[in-house]
């Protein structure tokens, strides 16, 4: 898969889950979120402990614990301003017609650092030269894996998670009293956080400016954050929801598929 086709799934999947709200109006948009937020949670999940955490720890620096601690603080800390909405929370009160910056700006700093080490994967499979460090991390894998190696668990992973997110933020502003017109120029302007970082972390890792092997650790960090959270709060009340549990075990069988 080339760098260019990835970018642009990465903005399609933000655009559909825009395109979900705007048209289809009707449609029970919380129990949606909370499908997918399961689908998603359950392959972000599976990918971090099936595939990177293992392959960190084999190729990576004698720290990279922390670097998974940072990540999941980092998200806990992002989740602040954000008001929780990558796990489905929307909060509609909160946005009276302005964009809501430290929600946006949280949701965007996410995206931009989660396309980092997307790209360095890119580059490996291509055989483009990258920073030592990246190149270590993912040659085992690339001999290893002959379903997609780590760049479609981590594409596809980021692409389910960004669908209901979209959902929830798109319904967030046109909830908040937006217009269609600038509710679509805010999600296009989220949409195109992580092929930014796909392009930083393209100059960054040739130039060795980036040690993109410990960003991916911190996403990693961020991932568990974000799945574990899904998890817990995807049965309200403690109570048992097979449609739910299905979804999550279909991410699970969805990841393992894809790794």
């Amino acid at each position: 898969m080339s760098l260019i086709l990835g970018a642009i799934l990465l903005v399609i999947s933000v655009l559909v889950g825009g395109g979900l709200v705007v048209f289809l109006e009707n449609m029970n948009r919380g129990k949606l979120i909370k499908i997918l937020l399961s689908l998603s949670g359950g392959f972000l999940l599976a990918i971090a402990f099936i595939h990177f955490i293992p392959e960190i720890y084999a190729h990576g620096s004698s720290g990279v614990g922390y670097y998974i601690l940072l990540g999941f603080l980092i998200q806990l800390f992002l989740e602040y301003f954000s008001g929780g909405i990558e796990h489905g929370h929307i909060h509609a009160k909160d946005v009276k017609g302005t964009i809501p910056w430290s929600l946006f700006l949280a949701l965007s700093f996410h995206s931009f650092f989660e396309g980092m080490p997307l790209e360095a994967q890119f580059m490996v499979e291509s055989g483009e030269a990258v920073a030592e460090s990246v190149h270590h991390l993912h040659h085992h894998a690339h001999h290893d894996h002959s379903k997609g190696d780590g760049v479609q668990g981590l594409l596809l992973g980021i692409i389910l998670h960004k669908i209901p997110v979209a959902i929830a933020l798109m319904t967030l502003l046109l909830a908040s009293g937006f217009k269609k017109s600038k509710a679509w120029m805010v999600l296009s302007a989220f949409a195109l956080m992580a092929p930014l970082g796909m392009l930083v972390g393209h100059y960054g890792a040739k130039n060795a400016w980036l040690n993109l092997e410990i960003i991916l650790a911190v996403v990693v960090g961020m991932f568990l954050h974000i799945s574990t959270t899904i998890i817990f709060e995807s049965s309200e009340n403690h109570k048992f929801n097979l449609i739910k549990l299905i979804s999550l075990l279909l991410g699970v069988g969805l990841a393992m598929i894809a790794i």
